[in-house]
């Protein structure tokens, strides 16, 4: 079945603007979240798409994407994240509906997500190509800074030879629970351990590398294959190559952002290439054989005698690559009659001749337009 439209799913018009898109989504995500409709199989579908379409409304860059090309702009490079929106909305996890459980069941599940793994962020960088790069695919190294885990301590955080303690405090949960007694029946009130900040640890003996963090910053190069065809502003997703995870998680992406840069001689558009040749009043006028150049290399053309100041050739073939279709897109080359400058008195003697000795038959276009001026002004 075909994808839903995203701002269907979430209620929304499409001018709303991101604080009702986010009031929407919260709305929708109470509603079909699986903790409330446990062993409700459409109910954990429909969750699913909540999040996907909140994904990508909620992300500028995407939601222009969609906007423009709908779903096929924000199904490349790598897809969905996986949902990420509803962390957006309430800081990790599912944690927006665990502050709820944990007013009535004590926060038991709260406090097992706060201190379970967590993938890492994902990273961005832009990097430029030439027009040429981007047309044949090339091979790039990329160098950035991003955490790593300190040798030293292992990334634990704590000095050689020591190791973190559980938090005295609360027990290794991360929160403190009060209860009170009211004429309702006991209340629980869950707030963040104030001691380990909640973590569930403590470190007694901070590693001095990494000052108890457990990470460091270095300077990583990255290997990436650009393909022949990407165009300017595509993105792509390497896995795995974003920032250290919490607690055993995943690291997150890197994003490469393409710019491509403005080329001489050539336009692009999609996968077609244009161009623009002068040539002079005499090839225009007798027809010649001229070279051409592509991407691929200079190739012959013969321009027919009469051809127009912006008449445009098709080269079949001649273009850009497509990314995942063994196809090439076409050149277009849009030819200019250049008028000659600086004419020498015989250069000029020899036109008024040739004029005169032509006439007005010859230019059809110009007859035509004062033939239409008289008819106007009769």
């Amino acid at each position: 079945m075909s994808k839903r439209d995203y701002y269907e799913v979430l209620g929304v018009e499409k001018n709303a603007n991101d604080r009702e898109i986010k009031k929407a989504y919260r709305k929708m995500a109470m509603k079909y979240h699986p903790d409330k409709n446990e062993g409700n199989k459409e109910s954990e579908e429909k969750f699913k798409e909540i999040n996907e379409a909140y994904e990508v409304l909620s992300d500028s860059d995407k939601k222009a994407r969609y906007d423009q090309f709908g779903h096929a702009g924000v199904n490349n490079n790598g897809g969905f994240s996986g949902g990420s929106g509803f962390d957006d909305i309430f800081g990790g996890g599912f944690s927006g509906f665990d502050d709820i459980f944990s007013d009535f069941f004590g926060g038991g599940r709260r406090s097992q997500r706060r201190n379970g793994p967590k993938r890492g962020a994902d990273l961005r960088i832009r990097i430029s190509i030439s027009f040429e790069e981007a047309a044949f695919g090339v091979k790039k190294e990329i160098k950035l800074k991003r955490n790593e885990n300190c040798e030293t301590c292992s990334g634990t955080g704590a000095k050689k030879g020591t190791s973190k303690k559980t938090c005295s405090r609360c027990n290794g949960t991360g929160e403190i629970k009060n209860v009170q007694r009211t004429m309702f029946g006991n209340m629980v009130n869950v707030s963040t351990c104030n001691v380990c900040h909640g973590e569930g640890q403590i470190i007694e003996s901070p590693c001095e590398t990494c000052h108890g963090s457990g990470k460091v910053k270095k300077e990583k190069t990255i290997s990436i294959d650009i393909p022949a065809g990407i165009d300017d502003e595509q993105v792509i997703r390497l896995s795995a190559e974003g920032e250290l995870g919490e607690k055993g998680g995943p690291r997150g992406d890197l994003l490469v952002i393409i710019g491509i840069k403005e080329h001489k001689l050539f336009k692009r558009d999609g996968f077609d290439v244009y161009c623009e040749i002068p040539i002079t009043f005499t090839q225009a006028t007798l027809g010649d054989e001229m070279e051409v150049p592509t991407i691929d290399g200079k190739v012959k053309y013969k321009i027919p005698e009469g051809t127009q100041s912006g008449t445009v050739f098709r080269l079949k073939g001649k273009g850009i690559k497509h990314l995942r279709r063994d196809l090439k897109g076409d050149q277009y080359v849009r030819v200019v009659v250049e008028v000659p400058k600086n004419l020498s008195s015989k250069q000029k003697d020899i036109l008024k001749e040739f004029a005169k000795e032509s006439g007005e038959d010859i230019y059809e276009q110009r007859k035509g337009f004062f033939d239409t001026i008289k008819e106007m002004f009769k």
